[in-house]
């Protein structure tokens, strides 16, 4: 579970870089400092949303074992992958950190990958398996621009949650709303 994120935002990045200080990006020290920034507030995003798989959504980001539970608590209610910007925040804070610009553009990479991934694959699987719950959802919770205040549910939609990954009720949900 923790493998592929830990490879994406902390193996690659040290392959590119062996993690050595460079000259400060635009010759500005102030840079590393957003970048400590970037990766104080990305790995507690990380692992936030980690255990939320694990402890609410009963499962695993990875498709193989997915969630039998929509995740929306916690950083879900602001943006609907923190996941996915926590591990760009902490490959383009440990760019700017190590003044890098190789780890910036793997940073561009992994974020168009995981907005690919999201857009084709991810998106679709949690409206085909969530339904009515996920399309609330989807329309209250921007995908990667964090809302200011959190979304707090809708509760016919909320009524309408799937029990399991195979549950029933999500055809009699989606018949029943409007």
């Amino acid at each position: 579970m923790v493998i592929a994120p830990a490879s994406v935002a902390v193996l690659l990045p040290w392959w590119i870089s062996r993690w050595r200080l460079q000259t400060p990006l635009w010759g500005l020290r102030p840079v590393r400092v957003v970048g400590v920034l970037l990766i104080a507030a990305g790995l507690p995003v990380l692992l936030d949303s980690f255990a939320r798989f694990a402890l609410q959504g009963l499962g695993t980001p990875a498709p193989i074992f997915p969630t039998r539970h929509l995740v929306v608590s916690g950083l879900y209610r602001y943006v609907r992958n923190p996941m996915y910007l926590a591990v760009v925040s902490l490959i383009v804070g440990q760019g700017l950190l190590l003044g890098n610009l190789r780890v910036l553009g793997y940073g561009l990479v992994v974020w168009l990958a995981c907005h690919v991934f999201v857009l084709l694959y991810e998106e679709p699987m949690l409206r085909s398996t969530f339904g009515v719950e996920y399309d609330a959802f989807r329309e209250n919770v921007p995908r990667w621009i964090p809302h200011l205040l959190p979304w707090r549910g809708n509760r016919r939609a909320q009524h309408f949650r799937c029990p399991s990954l195979g549950g029933q009720g999500r055809a009699e949900a989606r018949q029943a709303m409007p």
